[in-house]
């Protein structure tokens, strides 16, 4: 009871000496407000940034695996019969069963079309009806290609976002017009766009592209040619050991020495990761001095206060306060300063996201718990941490020469 007793005395003249300097104390609490709402702050911006970069990532295709053959310095004749052909997409469908959720073949082409009143060459992909599903392609009109379209040849036609909108003003417009490919009329069946923007980098380009059945563009070809093969695996664990497998069917299917390129995503998702977590660290590092140079504010603020009041600390001493009561009361004016200042700056850095939140829906930002824990936990241990000296030094004081001070 006594003990609590001396702690509640020291709190009572703790917020009293603080309420007496109002403005010093605010502006000492300002670093560990600044301090603690960076860290909440730091911490919100980096997991919605990873998780931005790795949404989109995945928003290319979920656990997607490509493969196609790295012709290198071969020959022509060579390099033809090493091309991946559709029997290996159907052979991989087959060996791998269940392990993948689907396989797509992919024929690239170009084509000229009269576009704006002047001919410009589009790329024209000839695919099958899994195409929109292992490359996660969004459906803005109309139809994606279905098994029919395929085996019965077709003359169907869709076109990506772009395309549409140079040839018919919009998605909307699209869906039942003719165009001409290859010499022949074609009905667009559907309007599609890459859910996650690729930056011109995949076989659908920057430019506009349409998809055909393969069955029909491969008419058109003078050599089979599969590049890239497309697949999803069943399972996100699995993506390595599928990976594996493609590249052994591969092997296996062409002659010895032939070189295939077989990749997934997972490495780029790893280092996006990675890279995430660096940055959390050293915007955290950051944050931290912040936090360390607000801590020697406070020191120095209850240094130059202990030298203030050394008249009344040896008032005190002299009418029987211990030595721990004097240390306990000036400790806790720096953990009240320091804790006050953090719960400020918890304040600020929560209100942000949540501000953020209520005024757009494109991007979620997650409010961290466990950054506010950190930054509380950090706010009371630099409190402690930098508080413990000037206390210290004014629970030493001599009570006579204290009083004595001028």
């Amino acid at each position: 009871m006594a003990s609590l007793q001396t702690v509640l005395e020291a709190f009572r003249f703790s917020y009293q000496a603080l309420q007496a300097n109002r403005v010093r104390t605010l502006l000492t609490a300002l670093g560990l407000l600044i301090g603690n709402a960076s860290v909440i702050l730091v911490v919100t911006i980096s997991i919605t940034s990873r998780d931005l970069i790795l949404d989109k990532i995945r928003g290319i295709g979920s656990n997607l695996v490509s493969a196609y053959y790295d012709a290198g310095t071969q020959d022509a004749a060579k390099a033809n019969a090493d091309y991946v052909k559709l029997a290996d997409v159907e052979a991989i469908r087959k060996q791998l069963g269940p392990r993948i959720v689907a396989a797509s073949a992919v024929i690239n082409a170009t084509d000229r079309l009269v576009i704006d009143g002047q001919e410009r060459d589009v790329r024209v992909i000839g695919t099958d009806e899994y195409y929109a599903q292992v490359r996660n392609l969004q459906l803005l009109n109309g139809r994606f290609f279905d098994p029919s379209d395929i085996a019965l040849r077709q003359k169907v036609a869709m076109l990506d976002d772009k395309l549409a909108a140079t040839l018919f003003g919009s998605a909307e417009n699209s869906a039942g017009r003719i165009v001409k490919i290859h010499g022949l009329q074609f009905t667009i069946v559907g309007v599609f766009k890459e859910r996650t923007s690729t930056f011109g980098q995949s076989e659908l380009g920057d430019n506009g592209a349409s998809l055909i059945p393969f069955t029909v563009q491969q008419f058109f070809e003078t050599v089979e040619r599969v590049d890239p093969m497309y697949l999803q695996a069943a399972s996100a664990a699995d993506v390595p050991a599928v990976t594996q497998a493609v590249a052994e069917i591969l092997a296996s299917r062409h002659r010895q020495g032939a070189r295939y390129t077989v990749q997934n995503l997972t490495g780029i998702l790893e280092t996006a990761s990675t890279i995430a977590s660096v940055l959390t660290m050293v915007l955290i590092l950051v944050s931290a001095i912040a936090l360390v140079i607000s801590g020697i504010g406070i020191m120095n603020i209850m240094l130059v206060t202990v030298t203030e009041r050394t008249r009344e600390i040896g008032l005190r001493m002299s009418l029987g306060a211990s030595r721990r009561a004097v240390l306990m009361q000036f400790l806790l004016e720096a953990v009240l300063i320091s804790v006050g200042g953090g719960i400020l700056g918890i304040l600020a850095g929560v209100s942000l996201p949540i501000l953020a939140n209520a005024l757009q829906d494109e991007v979620r930002i997650p409010v961290s718990v466990l950054s506010i824990a950190v930054a509380f936990g950090v706010s009371f241990a630099v409190g402690i941490a930098f508080g413990l000296l000037p206390a210290n030094r004014a629970s030493r004081l001599n009570p006579t020469e204290a009083l004595r001070y001028e």
